[in-house]
Parts: structure tokens; sequence; C-alpha cells
């Protein structure tokens, strides 16, 4: 029995529109129902491009019949976070200051996918500013978990997590940078790809820290993160950041397993860990013995201190931030929602010497961890402590971040949470896998060895069998 089109793959898409038994317009109109259908439950988007995304699908069925073939997005529908500049379609950072802003240019990103033919189906709801949610004093509202309504999809790149996870699109954008590609992912049941800093231009996507952002993907599968990785890597001299080396293949290891492996794992991270759910703990473990059972060597190592690498980024995110918004801090405060304020605020109030000291200890802790993987292939780590919170839960500012994911930002070293079973509440765990600088092809290995060893890829959410 054929799949829905939803269920479809990228590369499954792709092999269809290839051999003629789907179209692009198809798969479209299939993925605008859907979004019509069980968006306003989740509140994904914030616009729904649904004319472009016609034409973009008509343009790519006329490349199949003409023969032309731009690559493997051709035809298959996406999305991209609120914070990605689209020509002509607003760009809002899910903020009042940015309501109706309407960038004359692409953002690299999206022209990447604009030039192999990809389908835009519209822009996803985020934190404004990718810092300040769940809120519910912004002109949209927050995105909802499609696994529970009632809980949510963590942040920032909140509308990605919970498109992919409800069958709106296969592949979002979003952007990390304390853990806002992989916390969504952790909590909505995702692949949540942050690659090496560098990697993927960040021009024409609106900063949080530029020492600490990245862009990449969240999709269903660990499959689809490397397609996607495919279309969006690459050098741009126009990003101060970009690093200027060859493409990797980031397929390349997709299927060859985990034998001969050797993974590091940093217990000291999460073990003792405020908050850390049993639950957690034990599909961490168990994550861990189907890999031995395919012949990983996994040991244990011990890094510095978690709270290390968050105090050295949050001081580093905080005061980036604040540098970037400042002029509006200073004439348009009101505008602001309450938690973005209050987030960013805390940057006005670190001095230069506590920047210096951050960025002395984030060298350090870099070598730290690339001391270890020069011994392993890979680390594999917690991700998101505890299954996501209800709304009710949330507080606006927590003394610790329950999502582990900020080391990572801080190295630059590519990162991936992957979902690895279910809660007793039904709601997603995950783990989160760690790898060498530019090396993202071994951490989708690992990852794609996990995802067939657990079998999750046909578990979807209620809300999302229509």
């Amino acid at each position: 029995m054929d799949k829905p089109l939803h269920e479809l793959s990228i590369a499954e898409a792709g092999r269809k529109l290839r051999d003629g038994s789907v179209t692009a317009v198809a798969l479209a109109q299939d993925a605008l129902a859907r979004i019509a259908a069980i968006d306003p439950e989740i509140h994904a988007f914030i616009t729904v491009t649904s004319e472009r995304a016609i034409e973009d699908a008509q343009s790519a069925d006329a490349d199949f019949a003409g023969g032309v073939d731009r690559g493997p997005m051709q035809g298959v529908p996406y999305a991209l976070k609120d914070i990605y500049d689209t020509a002509g379609i607003r760009t809002t950072c899910h903020s009042k200051l940015r309501e109706h802003n309407v960038p004359a240019h692409d953002s690299v990103v999206a022209s990447k996918f604009k030039a192999q033919g990809g389908v835009l189906l519209g822009k996803l709801g985020t934190h404004e500013f990718a810092i300040g949610g769940p809120s519910f004093d912004l002109p949209f509202p927050p995105a909802r978990n499609p696994w529970n309504t009632e809980h949510v999809t963590g942040g920032s790149s909140s509308g990605s997590g919970a498109a992919v996870a409800a069958g709106l699109v296969r592949m979002a954008m979003g952007s990390d940078t304390g853990g806002s590609i992989r916390g969504p992912a952790a909590y909505c049941g995702t692949v949540g790809l942050k690659p090496t800093y560098g990697l993927v231009s960040r021009r024409g996507v609106f900063p949080l820290s530029f020492a600490l952002d990245h862009c990449g993907p969240l999709s269903w599968s660990v499959e689809d993160a490397a397609i996607a990785m495919e279309v969006i890597a690459g050098y741009d001299a126009h990003d101060p950041a970009s690093a200027d080396l060859p493409k990797p293949d980031f397929r390349a290891g997709l299927g060859r397993g985990v034998a001969g492996l050797k993974i590091g794992v940093p217990r000291n991270f999460f073990q003792d860990a405020a908050g850390l759910s049993p639950e957690v703990l034990a599909n961490f473990d168990a994550t861990l013995a189907k890999l031995a059972s395919q012949g990983a060597i996994i040991e244990d190592v011990r890094l510095p201190d978690y709270d290390l690498f968050n105090t050295a980024g949050r001081v580093i995110l905080s005061s980036e931030a604040y540098a970037i918004h400042e002029h509006d801090f200073r004439t348009r405060p009101l505008d602001f929602g309450q938690l973005a304020y209050l987030r960013i605020i805390t940057g006005a109030y670190i001095t230069a010497a506590d920047l210096v000291q951050a960025q002395r200890l984030r060298r350090e802790l870099t070598v730290a961890v690339n001391t270890q993987l020069r011994t392993y292939d890979v680390l594999i780590t917690a991700c998101a402590l505890a299954t996501a919170p209800a709304f009710a839960d949330v507080k606006p500012l927590p003394i610790s971040w329950p999502v582990q994911t900020m080391p990572f930002n801080v190295t630059g070293n590519p990162a991936m949470s992957m979902p690895s079973g279910f809660s007793a509440n039904g709601l997603p765990l995950s783990v989160q896998i760690v790898g060498r600088a530019f090396d993202e092809a071994t951490v989708l290995q690992v990852g794609a060895a996990i995802e067939a060893a657990t079998g999750l890829l046909g578990r979807r959410p209620a809300l999302a069998k229509l």
C-alpha cells in the first residue's frame, strides 16, 4: 500500500517525482490542505505562502518534464523559520517590531532552496527574536506541541519543530544559538541538526549572537537532514564566519552502522543534573545498549562541568543580543514582548571584563571537547533532561535550562538531537550526538543507526493522522 503523500521522505518524494508517479503540484496541494486542517491547532505557521507554493511546484514540474534536474529538493515542500529573509514575503521574527517587515532580498539559505526548485510553504513561528518565548503577548500565538497541545515545542525554532512533527512538512529550517534547533527537535520528536559553526551561511538571517548562531534543519528522518545539508552547506564570502572548505558528503555514512566506532559518553554533564527524569536516563542507557549490540565501543569520558559551558555561552549570548537590540531598547522598549525584554536586557549589565573572561573560558572548553574527539568518533549525551513541559509550568527566567545544548554552541561542533523513545506520558525522548568539526557525516551515520534500531519513523502524533 502506498504511503500517504505527507509520509514520503524527501528521498522517497524525489524518486516519485522523477518517475512521474507524483507531481510537485500534488505534493504542494496535499501539504497546503494539511496546514489548513491541522495548523489552527498547533500554530506552526505565521505566514502560509499558498500562491508561491503552487508557482514553485508548477516550475518544478515543468523542469522535470523538460529533463532539468536541479537537485534533491526539486519539487519538495519546505518551510523557513520566520527569521530567514524572503524577498517580497514578510519576515517578522515573531515580533511587533518587525510585524510588517518585507525584505527585498532572500537569505542565502532561501536562495539555495529556490535555486534547487524547492517549494516554499511559508514562514514558521519562533520565539520573539529567537529568544523571547513561549509568549502570549506577541502578534502571533506560540506554536504548540503536536503530541500534546497543552505542552510547549521548545525554543526557539518552535514552529519548525511543530510543523515537522505534525507532518505539515518533511523539513524546516531553524536556527540554533543555545539549542534552538535541538530543543524543539527533542520536545517534538524530530531530528534536529546544528551544523558546525561556519558551515552554513547566516547571511539574511536575523542574528541573536554573532559568535554562537548556527543555521540548520529540523526533519522527520536522518536522511532528510543529510539531504537538506547538501543544499544549504557551502562557503559564503559575505558571511565573516563562513568556512572556506569543500562541502562534505553528508550521506556517506548512512546505512554503514556503527561497528567499530568509538563513542564517548560525558555522564558528568547530566547524571546528577537537577530535573533529570529517570525515564530520560533509562532511555539513554537503552539507546547506548542498542549501539553496543551493533558493535560500537562505548566508554564514559569526562568533560569540564556543564555549568562552565552554560555560563560562558549565556554571557556571550546575552552581551551580543543586547548589542544587536540596543537601539530598539532605547527607542521602542514597550514594543518588545515581556520575555524577550527580560532575557535580552540582562546583557546590558554584563561588563567587558565578564565578556573577555567568557571568551577565554570558551577557548579552554573547546579544546577539552576536541581533545576527547581525537580519541572518540562521536560523543553521545543527553539533550532534553525531561519531556516537554506544559505551558502552565514554563518559568519566564529559569535558573537552569532543561535542555543541555549550549556546550556545542560554545565549541561550534556539530550536534544533533534525535528521537530515541517515548515517555509514559506519550511525549518524545531524545539523545544528542556530537561530532568533530565538519564531520556531520559521522554524526548522521550514528543517528541513522539509532533511527533504525528504535523503529520510530512510523509513529506520528494523533492529530496528524488525517
